[in-house]
């Protein structure tokens, strides 16, 4: 459930740069003394002109050109902040981390917050890889006159050596609601001349699609008051964890056990269910499990140390009994809780899926839609598209270019 492989993006900076980002360093350094509630530093980490931006979306277009449709609405440079921030993670305070990105202009801009695909690297996380092509392509939506927030989620970034709590939703939901309480107060704050609006949208894509739903659901049914959410745009995300598991298990050959393998060790860490991890994966995979999970693995690291076999990764007595059996009751109900239950939305929400997702099932998407219908959402308010012929990685861009337009037209109509 990741985006399209990590690409290698400008990984040397200047001695010059590195110079400038001292400087910027110590200018606005933590905060803590201050008393903010949420907030705890800002710190620049980069800047982009117009032109490079100009010249780092021509240079995407041609390889997408559906980026062009973004050309007209990009106005202003834009300035790349860390920011480290106070949330809860299983009853205990921690520091979290993310970027938050601002044009370069002054003013009170709307939020975009954007949550990333699945990652299993600390050094892959945003406020550690801001120059990787994939997030600058995030960090640039800020030169249409947003203040864009790329959360690292816990586990990743200040709170590194936590394991990650994978498609758990209430961590999920803390730590993104909190960055963005983080980010009112940064502005006009630590990052003078710039204040985050309480309009704001959301958007990500698969881990990111997932976590964006239950966003999407919080911020409508529980934080009305605090916020003013605009829509929100949800790509191949899993949001019926049961009906997603269900489908990666009950197949002969799944091609990213890295995925079964990180549901079970978050869920099995932070307690989401009482079985012992033998009951669900067979040996040697159940002892391993833990280490594969430490944030220095990737993707192709961890499924080498696993098996694409189902028969030979989970426990025969699983498969068998995962849905009925009494002993599996705690597994079932964990993958409840972290789902997202449908409801009856009325904030525009835009679904996408790729149509040959081989990953996350577009079935998913399909049956998630239909449930939010039946729940009383009307299809004028829930959009469904199903990108024909797009692999999991091959839908990423076009689902994510797609939704910048949709959420600048609601921020249009909202009064942007």
């Amino acid at each position: 459930m990741a985006n399209r492989k990590f690409l290698p993006a400008r990984r040397q900076i200047t001695g010059l740069m590195l110079l400038v980002s001292v400087i910027l360093l110590h200018s606005c350094g933590r905060e803590e003394e201050k008393g903010y509630e949420y907030l705890i530093s800002a710190e620049k980490a980069l800047s982009y002109s117009p032109v490079y931006i100009g010249n780092l979306v021509n240079a995407a277009a041609a390889y997408y050109p559906e980026i062009d449709q973004i050309k007209p609405l990009i106005s202003d440079g834009v300035d790349v902040y860390t920011v480290i921030y106070k949330t809860m993670l299983d009853g205990k305070a921690i520091e979290a981390s993310g970027l938050m990105c601002v044009p370069q202009a002054a003013g009170k801009f709307p939020v975009i917050c954007f949550q990333n695909g699945t990652n299993t690297v600390d050094a892959y996380a945003p406020s550690n890889f801001p120059l990787n092509t994939q997030y600058q392509m995030i960090e640039i939506i800020a030169s249409m006159g947003y203040v864009v927030l790329i959360p690292d989620y816990p586990g990743f970034g200040a709170s590194a050596g936590k394991p990650h709590p994978y498609l758990i939703r209430e961590p999920t939901v803390r730590a993104v609601t909190d960055m963005i309480r983080a980010a009112k107060e940064a502005g006009g704050n630590l990052i003078k001349d710039i204040e985050a609006d309480n309009l704001l949208a959301f958007i990500g894509y698969s881990q990111g699609g997932w976590a964006t739903m239950a966003l999407h659901k919080a911020f409508e049914t529980e934080y009305g008051n605090e916020f003013e959410l605009a829509g929100s745009v949800c790509g191949a995300g899993p949001y019926d964890i049961t009906y997603l598991f269900s489908s990666m298990i009950n197949t002969d050959v799944y091609p990213m056990p890295v995925y079964i393998g990180y549901i079970v060790n978050a869920y099995s860490y932070y307690k989401q269910f009482t079985n012992p991890v033998t009951d669900i994966l067979n040996e040697p995979y159940a002892t391993s499990l833990a280490g594969l999970y430490n944030g220095k693995l990737d993707f192709s690291q961890i499924n080498a140390q696993l098996t694409t076999s189902v028969q030979a990764l989970v426990n025969s007595s699983f498969l068998a009994g995962f849905s009925t059996d009494a002993h599996y009751e705690s597994v079932r109900n964990a993958m409840v809780l972290n789902s997202i239950a449908p409801w009856h939305t009325t904030k525009p929400l835009y679904l996408i899926h790729g149509g040959n997702d081989t990953q996350v099932n577009p079935q998913v998407t399909e049956y998630f839609y239909n449930r939010l219908i039946e729940a009383g959402s009307s299809p004028s308010t829930v959009k469904k598209e199903i990108l024909p012929g797009l692999d999991h990685g091959d839908a990423a861009v076009p689902a994510i270019v797609k939704g910048l337009v949709f959420i600048n037209d609601l921020m249009k109509g909202a009064g942007k």
